[in-house]
């Protein structure tokens, strides 16, 4: 914001100097020191809530920390806004975005990400494998149409609070007790038939899970996935994981290093791959979050979450202590 008769003046006594002239006889004014009011401070905030205020051909400050562009009828994520490294929180909410660029992983500092409100069906693996691993620790990905979240999506170890309320979703990542900052999660109005058993890990301060249709649990009805005798891979993954041997890509195939990822865990602490017995149990959700909303209109808080047995020795000691329970 410098005069521009003054600033005119020291351009020509810059092209004087070069050109060689006697610096006596440079038109220079004595050095004034610039108030504050004439210092433009960086822009950290931009807030854009219609389509008619967007900057189509303006460039975003590149010092923005905090950028909301909702109400705007964005189709997808302006690469302009994928250039600025300083942000911290991003709000796209209220467009109609469909898909995520790899390229937004590339926010490294970027805390709170809300994308509530657009007309996203999935949320990649990629973006989970990203700088946003360690920074992010809000995601709002309310009111999409999202049926499933990928394997990954549980490297985003930062995450505090996880909103998914009025998607499709027909599950809840399985290695979800992975997230283990998680404090605050909303998956209301989805379409989950359970919960996954990696649930229980979770230790939570605010859940809902209202509106969703939880199926009755039925332990008497296990589903049965057992192979007698184990397969070589059956055995051989299972003491892969029970011994935490080593493995990468390097050593299998990558379809292997997935199912070893996401093996499941038996009652008595064992893992099983393939080969196991799945039934669904009751849980309070009180055991992971110190406030639930209620489940349904019935006040209940409970719902059904999955098990897993290695043997039918295992599935058989619990039928016993259930029957027993229950008698």
């Amino acid at each position: 914001q410098a005069n521009v008769i003054n600033l005119k003046t020291f351009l020509s006594a810059v092209r004087l100097a070069h050109q060689g002239t006697d610096t006596g006889v440079l038109p220079l004014s004595p050095l004034v020191p610039a108030k504050n009011s004439d210092v433009e401070k960086p822009k950290t905030k931009m807030i854009i809530t219609s389509r008619r205020d967007y900057p189509l051909t303006k460039s975003f400050p590149f010092s923005l920390e905090h950028l909301q562009t909702s109400y705007c009828k964005l189709a997808r994520i302006d690469t302009r806004v994928l250039c600025l490294k300083k942000l911290r929180k991003l709000d796209l909410s209220h467009n109609h975005i469909k898909q995520l660029p790899p390229t937004l992983g590339d926010l490294v500092c970027l805390q709170e990400l809300d994308l509530h409100d657009n007309h996203l069906e999935a949320f990649s693996g990629a973006l989970c494998s990203s700088g946003l691993q360690k920074s992010l620790q809000l995601l709002d990905l309310s009111q999409n149409q999202i049926q499933a979240l990928p394997i990954e999506f549980c490297q985003l170890r930062g995450l505090v609070q996880l909103r998914l309320d009025d998607n499709a979703l027909l599950r809840l990542p399985c290695r979800i007790g992975q997230l283990s900052r998680l404090r605050f999660l909303s998956a209301a109005r989805n379409k989950l038939p359970f919960l996954p058993s990696d649930f229980r890990r979770l230790c939570l301060e605010n859940l809902d899970l209202f509106g969703n249709p939880f199926e009755q649990p039925n332990p008497l009805v296990p589903n049965i996935q057992l192979k007698i005798p184990l397969t070589l891979l059956e055995c051989a993954a299972r003491a892969t994981v029970n011994h935490r041997i080593p493995y990468g890509s390097h050593l299998l195939p990558s379809h292997l290093c997935k199912d070893l990822e996401v093996a499941k865990t038996c009652r008595c602490g064992s893992a099983c791959l393939s080969s196991f017995i799945q039934i669904t149990v009751t849980m309070n959700l009180h055991h992971v979050a110190h406030t639930v909303v209620l489940v349904d209109n019935m006040g209940g808080t409970e719902a059904p979450i999955l098990c897993y047995f290695c043997s039918l020795d295992c599935y058989s000691q619990f039928l016993d202590r259930h029957l027993q329970s229950n008698g």
